[in-house]
Parts: structure tokens; sequence; C-alpha cells
């Protein structure tokens, strides 16, 4: 972390709706694989804010931070690690990724974002979800039984909170608000609201149901896979009278860039293996994910945006055929990985792949 790291100057958008780069962390801690060491909770938080400040000296768009409430994850509180980047970054979105909506209480939520939007001049977002993860269900109190229900009222409350100074509500799983007071408002006329979709069509209907934008998570495979997800979310939005141009999509994706595809590669391997085996099942039998499998998820036509920039490149404009989407988030500090090879990347993504991507599709717009 002590070492600077010299930035190009990223080429400036062209216009305002130009597509979007974001970066987003969920703040996992384990062992590195290499050295052996790992971090503090307190050191890895330090990491998150200086890869935030990173990103918005390299104009990057969006700087996500997810919440997870278990010792090897860092963060619990997003609006409180985002408000402290808020004071060293001048121009990034700040956002959850996600909010873990269902054992959350929709007033709070609210009320600590508007709190963000006026610490950060008006750069607040939220990406709320269900959550790839339980923990805070027995945490808060909550059945797990209660999982999609809980979601769905309390996404309705949000949005309703964000649209209104005074509330009188009534619903299943919060006390009754009458005639209730919501403060602060946020400097934004309305907080943008995303929701979280991992994979099911019911969520991503939902979403556009409600008209938030959707945030569809795409880890790894063929991305045409996930085609059907974003014609539901576009179908049951205009269904609801809402503007296709108003039904904003986001990718995001595990990813890492180097000079070329086989340095990416050969890096990544190590740290995304170790994630996986921590933190997405692993293997059945405790094995070490297997190097062919890995080179299988970062092939070309696969999700993972492992590669040289002009890879990654090719595969954001291979998935903006399939999705039409508006922005691209890729979670890069995974597994350990060093804080040195997650800079590099955001660099390289600012002033490598970004500049390219918008040109070409402002090409076709």
């Amino acid at each position: 972390m002590k070492e600077e790291i010299q930035l190009e100057a990223p080429l400036v958008k062209e216009h305002a709706d130009a597509f979007e780069f974001g970066i987003y962390t969920l703040g996992d801690i384990s062992a590195d694989p290499v050295t052996g060491q790992t971090l503090s909770a307190r050191d890895r938080m330090k990491e998150i804010v200086a890869a935030a400040r990173l990103a918005d000296e390299a104009g990057i768009d969006i700087f996500g931070v997810g919440e997870h409430h278990r010792l090897d994850f860092a963060v619990t509180s997003p609006p409180v690690v985002l408000a402290a980047i808020a004071q060293v970054t001048k121009q990034i979105r700040l956002t959850s990724a996600t909010t873990v909506l269902g054992t959350s209480d929709p007033v709070r939520v609210f009320e600590d974002f508007s709190t963000l939007d006026l610490l950060s001049d008006g750069r607040a977002e939220i990406i709320a979800g269900r959550g790839a993860y339980v923990e805070s269900f027995p945490l808060f109190g909550y059945e797990l039984g209660d999982y999609k229900d809980l979601f769905y009222e309390k996404i309705n409350l949000l949005l309703e909170l964000n649209e209104n100074e005074r509330m009188t509500w009534n619903g299943r799983f919060r006390t009754a608000l009458e005639n209730a007071e919501i403060a602060p408002r946020p400097l934004q006329e309305c907080l943008p609201v995303w929701v979280g979709v991992g994979g099911t069509p019911q969520s991503a209907e939902l979403a556009g149901k409600l008209g938030t934008g959707m945030a569809l998570a795409i880890l790894g495979g063929d991305p045409a896979h996930f085609k059907p997800l974003v014609d539901v979310y576009r179908e049951a939005g205009i269904r609801a009278g809402h503007k296709k141009e108003a039904l904003k999509i986001a990718i995001t994706s595990h990813g890492y860039i180097a000079k070329s595809t086989q340095q990416a590669k050969d890096e990544y391997y190590p740290y995304y293996a170790n994630y996986v085996g921590q933190f997405m099942g692993g293997n059945a039998r405790g094995e070490k994910m297997a190097r062919e499998q890995f080179e299988q998820l970062a092939s070309p036509v696969n999700a993972l945006a492992v590669g040289s920039p002009d890879l990654i490149v090719e595969k954001i404009l291979a998935q903006h055929e399939l999705f039409g989407h508006n922005r691209f988030m890729a979670q890069f500090d995974i597994g350990a990985i060093p804080f040195p090879k997650v800079a590099a990347t955001i660099e390289l993504l600012a002033t490598k792949v970004a500049p390219i991507v918008r040109r070409e599709l402002n090409k076709k717009a």
C-alpha cells in the first residue's frame, strides 16, 4: 500500500450517458496463498479506501462495497465505509454491493444513504439484494423462511421512502409508520436504487416491475445463458409502465487485467482458486480448483473477466451485444490478491479498457 501508483490520464467520457465502469469489493479476508500472510480487518479496510481513492483519480465511475456479517469479511456497514471513502474522493459514485435488505430496516437504510449522499455531494446509490449468505438472519432475529417476503416488503417500503418526506405505512415485518418524517432527504432528488439479481427470473421480474436498475451478477459460464433474465426484466418493466430507457442494467463480474492474457491468468489463478475454495463452495472434497477448470472459466467465450485489456474489451462489447447494458462492474480484490496488483488492474481498466469500449459503443450510437 505504500507504493505510489502513477496513472495515465483517462480519457474523458464523451457524453453524460456514456457507458459506465465500476469496481466493487466484498472485503473478504483470507490467507495469501503465496505468502501465507493474512491482513487484519483494519488493514483490509485501509486497502478498500485506497482502492476507491485510486479509482476516483483514475476516472472510474462507481465504487461499491458489499455487506457481510462474519469474521472473514471486513465490511458489515457499507454506508459507514462509503462515508469514509467520500472524504477522500471527488467524483466517483458510491454504492452498496449489496445491501442485504431483508435483514435491514428500510428506514435506517434510507437515512444512512441519504446521509452519505449529503456527505458526498450527491454521489450515493443503493444496490439492494436478498444476499447470497444468510448469517444476518439469525443475527438480527429474522426467520430464513421469510426470505422472499422480507425482501419484497422492504424493497417496496424503501422505494416509497425515497419518494416521500412523510410516510404513513403498515406492513408485516416492521412497526407501522404514522405520518412519520423521513429525514434527512438526500441531495439528489431521489437516491438511485438497483436490485441485485443473482440468477432467478423472479428477482429480475421484480426489479422490472419496480422500475429499479438491475445489477446482474455473471460470475462464470456463457453470458448468453443470462439473456433470458435481461429479457424478463425489460418486459416486466415495460408492462408496468416504465420507459425502456429508464430500465438500467449493470453487469457485475470477477476480473483481473494484465498486459497480456497469459500474465493475467498466471497472476490471478492462485488467488481466484483461493477465493472459490473459501467463499464459493469450492470442491466438494476440499480439493483446490484445477488450473484446467480455471482456464475454461477464463476462456474468451466465458464471462470471467480475466485477460489483457484487448480481451476484456472484446468480452464487454460482446456482452453489450447481448444485453445492451449501461454499466460493467468488476470485483478485482479477491482471495488476498496483493494491493499493488489490484491497483495495476484499476489503472488498466481506466486507461486501456474504458476508453476503447466507450469509443466503440459511440460509433454504434
